[in-house]
């Protein structure tokens, strides 16, 4: 393709992410992210990832999106915010992360990622192209930085100047050459600190990583073990996830509620008292959840946090 032609697609392709509800769309040309490799592999050999082995395996894979698709030449990374109109928690009641009040995002993202691939391939029949979220070992913040979508904050989330922080992403990797913006070169975190002094557990580094074993989000979540005594009154009554560094940085002041159906909380949900939180059933569970990702741990699991910080 010449460049008329590389707009031209570049301009249709980005009309129909929007189109699917996405709203940041950015693209970038495919190369080798080699100077992030140092950084992960001292964050890995410091056992920062706790017990989450997956990270350590194919990190040659994460920087590189030609092991991916063969030839690869373009990333396309979309973001959809899912900042919640309304929220639960408060009055000592049990809280969840945001990103798991409605629809596992796995699976709004990818849906339409492969709308989106589909659309693409109309125009290119002869073009190939895999769809990434983070299942797939692919740097999305890295990657939605190439495209211009955002900075690293200091609590390694990516940060938008107009979207915040409360974004999904996910990622085409192409073998299609488009129109490139224009990496995102400022880091307008500055000298604000929130996010790390708000950590109640001290699990934000100084070089915008995260010490996985103090975090939250992995106690409650990925951890396979009983939350750690030395832990149990940090916890902010959080039993899956944790949204306190997105919650008091600033970029979030202005954040607008997404509208996306799928991400929407049940009003059931909502309302649950603390008392309903500790008696909460099999059969309720799976009513609210059968769909969301606080099915990545199951019934026991969610009880044994509730009964851990309740109780």
């Amino acid at each position: 393709m010449n460049q008329a032609t590389d707009i031209v697609l570049s301009r249709k392709i980005k009309d129909f992410a929007y189109s699917l509800g996405f709203d940041l769309i950015g693209i970038a040309p495919s190369r080798q992210l080699s100077e992030h490799k140092e950084r992960i592999d001292k964050w890995l050999s410091a056992g920062m990832n706790a017990d989450m082995g997956f990270l350590s395996r194919e990190t040659e894979k994460r920087c590189n999106p030609a092991m991916l698709v063969e030839g690869a030449k373009s990333v396309i990374v979309a973001g959809i915010n899912y900042y919640p109109a309304e929220q639960q928690g408060g009055n000592g009641i049990p809280v969840i992360s945001k990103y798991a009040y409605g629809k596992d995002y796995h699976s709004v993202i990818g849906e339409r990622l492969k709308k989106l691939l589909d659309f693409i391939i109309t125009m290119e029949p002869a073009g190939q192209g895999k769809v990434c979220i983070d299942s797939v070992p692919i740097l999305e913040k890295g990657w939605a930085r190439e495209a211009g979508l955002g900075w690293i904050g200091k609590n390694s989330i990516l940060i938008n100047r107009e979207k915040g922080s409360f974004i999904f992403l996910g990622e085409l990797v192409l073998d299609i050459d488009l129109q490139y913006d224009k990496p995102f070169s400022d880091d307008l975190c500055g000298t604000c600190n929130r996010c790390m002094e708000a950590c109640p557990t001290n699990a934000i580094n100084n070089n915008k990583t995260i010490d996985a074993r103090k975090c939250i989000s992995w106690l409650t979540v990925e951890n396979k073990n009983p939350i750690p005594e030395e832990f149990k009154a940090m916890m902010d009554n959080r039993i899956f996830g944790c949204d306190i560094c997105q919650d008091v940085c600033p970029w979030n002041n202005n954040t607008t509620p997404h509208n996306i159906r799928e991400f929407a909380i049940s009003p059931e949900l909502l309302k649950m008292s603390s008392e309903e939180w500790c008696s909460l059933s099999e059969e309720k569970y799976r009513e609210f959840f059968s769909k969301s990702s606080v099915r990545r741990i199951k019934y026991e699991r969610l009880m044994e946090n509730i009964e851990t910080l309740f109780r």
